[in-house]
């Protein structure tokens, strides 16, 4: 059908790679429980488009150069790795700060309360989420191991068939995202009564972003 060969399998595997926990979903489930819904559907736009950039680069075969190409590699990836600390850190810092405030009134409602404007604390979800996704060369170098797998290369219109692999992606991805920003809102209620609830789950997601970092920066081509 249109070029993609053994369409379940690839659905099947899809599934699979989509439920995989990583700094892009992470990212959402902590935007969504910090800042509600909307915020967290803008993170999500951020993670589809620059998904949606990486499958672009990758049909145009800059996955191949980037895995060709060692120095360009290493230089995509630090960048990424030192993006993803630069996060942690400031995750780490915001939860010692809710640590150190964790006896003032839970009622108040700070920057991060689920409602507030994300502008207020200089937090662009939007922009954050769609670097997260760009800055991960492992990324594109995956999309074009698994996709290749499931185009006919006898068909006339590979990037229809690129288009059709993609946007099973992105329908995947919508779906999974929402159940995680309607969970992470389910858990705003608990972070604003509970700052050091709050505290703990802000300081694993940047111990979580520190080990995406050190992984990334290990990775090879």
């Amino acid at each position: 059908m249109l070029g993609v060969t053994d369409l379940p399998t690839y659905l099947a595997g899809l599934v699979l790679i989509v439920l995989l926990p990583g700094p892009n979903s992470l990212y959402v489930l902590s935007v969504a429980a910090r800042r509600g819904v909307r915020s967290g559907y803008t993170a999500a736009a951020g993670v589809w488009c620059g998904d949606t950039v990486l499958m672009v680069l990758s049909a145009a075969g800059v996955a191949s150069l980037l895995q060709a190409n060692d120095l360009l590699f290493g230089i995509v990836k630090f960048v990424g790795a030192g993006y993803l600390t630069w996060l942690a850190i400031g995750m780490l810092r915001a939860a010692w700060s809710m640590w150190r405030a964790r006896h003032e009134r839970s009622a108040d409602v700070s920057d991060d309360a689920p409602g507030a404007d994300p502008a207020r604390g200089g937090e662009r979800p939007f922009r954050r989420a769609f670097v997260i996704s760009l800055l991960n060369p492992k990324a594109i170098l995956f999309m074009i191991a698994f996709f290749v797998q499931f185009v006919d290369p006898a068909y006339a219109y590979p990037a229809l068939s690129f288009a059709v692999l993609g946007g099973c992606l992105q329908v995947a991805s919508m779906l999974y995202l929402s159940v995680l920003i309607f969970t992470g809102t389910h858990l705003a209620a608990a972070f604003r009564r509970r700052k050091r609830l709050s505290a703990g789950a802000t300081s694993a997601a940047g111990a979580l972003f520190l080990g995406f970092a050190v992984k990334l920066s290990l990775s090879s081509a």
